[in-house]
């Protein structure tokens, strides 16, 4: 969510939200600044895990699922088309008597959905500011078919819109599982564990006594609970970053998130690193998955003694790092 449109557009666009009720924050990030609205009256839906604990400690009601009814609904644009149309079906469908305002980049699809709603209903008004759109229109319309629901894949997995790799494994995560040893064995987790694809392939391996599945994103948990039907599978709605394992662990596997938003950032990478090396027994290894570009050695040759590339292309590295010097705290 843009402060600066949303501002512009109550200042001078002829934006009026209501002055009583509840207005829904959709997808607004952690971050996001409220001097255009009264956080008394605010309720974020927001199924990311930074996220969310960011407005908690804000003070700021949160939930991950909308129940509503809203006096008014803003929504933040993702950056997965299906999931901007569930995201506004859903304010729309639970806001029938007040403004739904839809808010995004340019470069996150602002311009096509804002296409596709005035194809489908009257946009009540519009400000361009800051490369992006905010408009807004009456809610209670039927926007049924935007409510897009979890579909399985052909393999039988289940998915959800906006989750990564949506559509099947990500490469990069069959290229760590061809390269993971049938030894494996002990405690692991498995950080980004997504839908859990990558967690599946690891239970393959007899000699695992527990694995610990860690996600951000909500939606994508809730398919891994699907999916991960192995008794010895433990899931974990956190930030990976910060989440500490009940006991020290035998083993990490992950193929951590390099993006924030578009913007790629390799800091997250590395925090993952960092954390790996936290969650492991002294004897501890690290088996991690990362596009070639991504300078990573040097995160792990700071936390752990050794590390080896076993593998990867001209697309992908597979790295296994063992002995972390950092240990838990």
């Amino acid at each position: 969510m843009s402060a600066d449109r949303l501002s512009y557009a109550l200042a001078t666009g002829g934006l009026v939200l209501p002055d009583s009720g509840t207005i829904a924050l959709f997808g607004a990030p952690g971050d996001a600044v409220l001097d255009a609205l009264d956080p008394s009256r605010v309720e974020v839906v927001q199924g990311f895990f930074p996220d969310h604990a960011a407005w908690l400690r804000r003070g700021v009601a949160t939930r991950t699922d909308p129940v509503g009814p809203y006096a008014a609904a803003i929504v933040t644009l993702p950056r997965a088309r299906n999931l901007a149309e569930l995201r506004i079906a859903e304010a729309c469908a639970l806001t029938p008597d007040g403004l739904v305002v839809v808010d995004g980049a340019k470069t996150d699809g602002i311009e096509s959905i804002a296409k596709a709603l005035r194809a489908r209903l009257p946009v009540l008004g519009q400000v361009s500011k800051a490369h992006g759109k905010c408009l807004w229109f009456q809610g209670g319309a039927d926007l049924s078919d935007w409510r897009h629901a979890p579909a399985h894949l052909p393999s039988g997995d289940l998915t959800a819109p906006g989750v990564f790799s949506a559509d099947g494994p990500d490469p990069a995560s069959q290229a760590l599982a061809a390269a993971l040893p049938d030894t494996l064995k002990g405690r692991f987790a498995d950080l980004g564990a997504g839908w859990g694809w990558l967690s599946k392939q690891a239970l393959t391996r007899p000699g695992l006594t527990e694995l610990h599945l860690v996600e951000a994103d909500k939606s994508a948990l809730d398919c891994a609970r699907v999916n991960v039907t192995d008794p010895r599978a433990a899931f974990h709605w956190a930030d990976a970053t910060e989440w500490t394992p009940p006991t020290a662990l035998d083993g990490v596997i992950m193929n951590p998130p390099f993006h924030q938003g578009r913007k790629a950032d390799p800091q997250i990478g590395r925090a993952f690193v960092t954390a790996a090396a936290r969650m492991l027994a002294p004897h501890g290894r690290l088996w991690l998955v990362a596009n070639r570009h991504l300078p990573y050695e040097t995160a792990l040759a700071e936390a752990f003694r050794e590390t080896t590339e076993i593998g990867g292309d001209t697309r992908f590295k597979i790295l296994h790092a063992v002995r972390p010097t950092r240990q838990r705290r």
